[in-house]
């Protein structure tokens, strides 16, 4: 017995032993009742703390589980990721010129045949790298009309693209007093379009693309993919070209060339197509923030770098020169890329003159041409092919640039 019970049986009648002995009795209840409320409170204890137990057990499998969902998420991206990749290099033609012995298609003066336009900026681009390197004298230019055109196949008229020029054309087109780059004959098969060339190789792609390098002497393509082709006239044709020491894509500056090379050609090469094809409004703002980014990262790197990768010229500076090229007089008007413009900021202005500038460049550049390839080729966008004006861009290119103040290796 406690304390409390003791206080309690002193308060008692202590001669009135049946009132002891009822009393007494009638504590032991109380503490057995008390016990088997303590038990039932251990009980219901051990309960909560088996059902807590479970609950923490079913949130670790469910944990458990989750973590093998987002692993499993994790894979099936990895594993798209690869398909895509493996499917980009099995899908159209990625052939490469190579010095290797044994190379399927080696360097040689004359085999090999470009169909371009300098009115696309890859095709320009490569362009740019074969008259850089020098290498006019050992692989051909065939340059593809201006306009995109339907072409007539057994009286089937099929879907616009890219076309040859031919006798009509050339002498009853508004642009017949225009130089070969607005478009010659086929030489090699008299091809009355891109695709036509593209069968004649039996492809089976379905991707009309330019540029196009075709090898004369096995009669097929070797790629399609410009800026394979440029790294090709980089570093294949070595032993042919004028310009041997100029490298575009030197090994100790690959890491931070490949780097610009992938952000500038989302967001920018490939962003003002976005903007300007884009088929919903959401689809516009997100193109046109994401370019409005880079146009202002390029805008410091160029306040603090001469070129994109540091103070070497190199194939990144050309991908992002040709798409500068275009942007206030195309772009900025047909595309709708209206938040920047080049000949308002002063890095990426003087940066585009001085490549501009670069002996062999200008000859390269022609903004009427380019002008009205795009503005005569788009009837969806622009139905009446009205061309505009532009207010002398190319004037602007002509100026001193002050890019000297940059070290140049």
């Amino acid at each position: 017995i406690d304390n409390n019970t003791q206080d309690i049986i002193v308060d008692v009648d202590k001669n009135d032993e049946r009132g002891m002995e009822m009393l007494i009795d009638e504590i032991k209840d109380d503490d057995i009742d008390k016990q088997e409320e303590s038990d039932k409170n251990d009980t219901s204890n051990a309960d909560v703390d088996e059902i807590v137990g479970k609950v923490k057990a079913l949130s670790i499998e469910e944990k458990q589980d989750e973590d093998i969902d987002v692993k499993e998420e994790a894979i099936e991206n990895i594993t798209a990721s690869v398909d895509e990749a493996i499917e980009s290099e099995i899908k159209g033609w990625n052939g490469w010129i190579s010095q290797d012995d044994g190379a399927k298609f080696p360097p040689e003066a004359g085999r090999y045949h470009l169909y371009l336009s300098a009115a696309c900026p890859f095709s320009h681009a490569v362009l740019l790298v074969r008259k850089l390197k020098g290498l006019e004298d050992t692989i051909g230019v065939t340059s593809l009309y201006v306009t995109w055109k339907q072409n007539m196949r057994e009286n089937i008229v099929e879907e616009r693209g890219w076309v040859f020029a031919d006798e009509e054309t050339t002498h009853n087109s508004s642009f017949k007093d225009k130089p070969n780059s607005w478009g010659e004959i086929d030489p090699l098969f008299n091809s009355n379009s891109l695709k036509d060339l593209y069968e004649a190789a039996d492809d089976t792609f379905g991707e009309y693309t330019i540029p196009l390098l075709w090898d004369k002497k096995q009669n097929t393509i070797v790629s399609n993919r410009p800026f394979d082709i440029i790294r090709m006239m980089n570093c294949e044709f070595n032993s042919l070209c004028k310009v041997p020491k100029l490298d575009l894509y030197p090994q100790e500056n690959r890491k931070e060339i490949d780097a610009v090379n992938e952000w500038v050609y989302h967001t920018l090469n490939n962003g003002v197509f976005r903007c300007g094809l884009a088929t919903t409004q959401e689809e516009y703002d997100k193109a046109i923030d994401d370019l409005t980014e880079s146009f202002d990262r390029i805008s410091f790197i160029l306040q603090r770098n001469r070129f994109m990768s540091g103070s070497s010229f190199s194939e990144a500076d050309i991908r992002l020169f040709v798409t500068m090229l275009r942007f206030d007089e195309v772009y900025y008007v047909y595309f709708k890329t209206n938040t920047r413009r080049v000949a308002t900021c002063p890095s990426i202005l003087n940066y585009t003159r001085e490549i501009y500038q670069m002996k062999g460049v200008a000859e390269t550049c022609d903004m009427d041409l380019i002008k009205a390839h795009y503005y005569t080729s788009h009837v969806e966008i622009n139905k009446h092919c009205i061309i505009p004006k532009g207010d002398g861009f190319m004037d602007l290119l002509q100026a001193p640039h002050s890019r000297g103040e940059f070290p140049y290796v």
